[in-house]
């Protein structure tokens, strides 16, 4: 929904479920297309050559299965002080 549209929606109970369901929304479409910009932008294809409908695919898969951990680096790399504290205690 458009951002207008979305102010505009009214205060009583089913303005306020449309509001909802907006956001879940939103919510879901921010999570897909952050996968998309990994790719295009961290990972590089910017131009496509046609190299048949198999090889493009493949590469597609493979750049996708790269963006998880580029996606998921956050949660790779931060310290976890109560497992670290736990090991070296014994």
């Amino acid at each position: 929904m458009r951002p207008s549209k979305r102010r505009a929606l009214p205060k009583d109970d089913s303005g306020m479920l449309m509001e909802q369901y907006e956001q879940a929304k939103a919510s879901t479409r921010a999570k897909v297309e952050h996968a998309f910009h990994v790719i295009k932008n961290l990972l590089g294809p910017r131009k496509t050559r046609y190299r048949g409908p198999a090889k493009n695919t493949s590469q597609l898969y493979t750049l996708f299965g790269l963006a998880n951990p580029v996606r998921a680096k956050r949660w790779l790399f931060t310290p976890d002080t109560e497992v670290r504290a736990e090991k070296s205690t014994r």
